[in-house]
């Protein structure tokens, strides 16, 4: 979708939601790496200091007209879009009736192939810096634990460090490199159960399709949504719904449209060959209809029409979360992702029903 500016929304109004809204994808970051250096020990502190280390970078150049990230987001003074708690105030919780923003951040330790120690490490300093640096500045703001999932011991100990503590609402495993199916992974969904905590999982740079990444930034993009389907699949067929009863999950920037196809495809394999994974005990869209969350950023652009045509395909109108990816090029406003000549009662649900339900397990703790 295309933004529209936070000038033309304040002089305008331009439809603006009037009840309470969820925005589930706001990508903090900070200004400098050495902004972690106060929450990190030896050896890993020397490894920042010394600039001793270089992260991942995306392959690909961003052929919008500014980058990576919306026009007006940058704060000035070389910080990068994204670091400003003031700006989102202003461009976001100032705009719209937020009622809770969630943090999904732009720095994904399970990326890190090497070196699963550091990047532990660094999951638990930069969870450390968002609690201190922006979720102790407004009640509105909840946040992720990021953890290293290649290493699933450290990563439930940071669970349990940080579960109970009321601005944190969910665990954020980055799609791209693992199968979290696998049962190696399984401890971090039993911690997360434990604490109450929803798992969110968002693409990330490693994310590849069936054939590649391809030359280009739009074939890589346009294929997101395999990474989810891929997921969604391994985790049905090794029993995670079954295994961890209480467990939800919400799956971040990859689209929605997509959905009622691979319900229809998984139930149809599951009649022929369930006798494989004997320990799935209900169908796969069952468990997806009642465990799974998809956020609507980026929203495909069609009608009203055409969203209750996809809403009758799923059989539920639970599935959808609002969204915004603030700080990036393809921001969803909520008066435009969100068709306003839907129902206003599914308007709400999208924009905030769906979302306080999934999150009320936390969400009534928090002050």
């Amino acid at each position: 979708m295309t933004a529209i500016s936070t000038d033309e929304i304040l002089a305008t109004g331009a439809s603006r939601p009037t009840g309470p809204v969820m925005d589930l994808d706001v990508h903090e970051t900070f200004t400098a790496w050495e902004e972690l250096l106060p929450y990190l020990k030896e050896p890993w502190r020397g490894l920042i200091e010394h600039k001793a280390w270089s992260p991942p970078s995306f392959p690909f150049a961003y052929w919008t007209g500014h980058g990576l990230n919306r026009a007006d987001s940058n704060p000035g003074s070389g910080a990068p879009a994204g670091s400003s708690y003031e700006l989102f105030k202003e461009q976001i919780l100032d705009v719209y009736p937020i009622e809770y923003a969630v943090l999904t951040g732009q720095f994904m330790p399970g990326d890190l192939e090497t070196q699963f120690e550091f990047a532990s490490a660094l999951a638990s300093a930069y969870n450390d810096w968002v609690l201190d640096h922006w979720v102790a500045r407004d009640a509105r703001i909840l946040t992720s634990i990021h953890v290293a999932p290649q290493e699933p011991q450290a990563a439930v100990r940071e669970i349990d460090r940080l579960g109970d503590h009321p601005g944190v609402v969910q665990v954020m495993l980055p799609i791209g490199r693992w199968a979290y199916g696998d049962p190696f992974f399984h401890p971090i969904f039993e911690a997360a159960e434990r604490h109450n905590l929803v798992i969110a999982f968002h693409h990330s740079d490693p994310l590849k399709s069936a054939l590649g990444r391809g030359r280009y930034y739009i074939e890589w993009h346009v294929n997101v949504p395999q990474g989810a389907m891929s997921m969604l699949t391994s985790l049905v067929c090794n029993g995670v719904f079954d295994k961890f009863p209480s467990l939800q999950f919400v799956i971040v920037e990859s689209g929605l449209s997509w959905l009622p196809h691979l319900l229809w495809r998984f139930d149809q394999n599951y009649r022929s060959l369930h006798q494989e994974i004997p320990w799935v005990k209900q169908l796969p869209s069952t468990h997806i209809r009642e465990r799974v969350k998809l956020s609507t950023q980026p929203t495909e652009d069609f009608s009203a029409a055409n969203w209750l045509r996809l809403i009758e395909m799923l059989e539920t109108d639970r599935t959808f979360v609002f969204s915004t990816d603030y700080p990036h090029w393809d921001f969803d406003a909520p008066e435009e992702s969100i068709p306003r000549e839907l129902p206003a009662d599914l308007r709400r649900r999208i924009l905030y029903e769906n979302a306080r339900e999934t999150y009320a397990a936390k969400l009534g703790g928090h002050a």
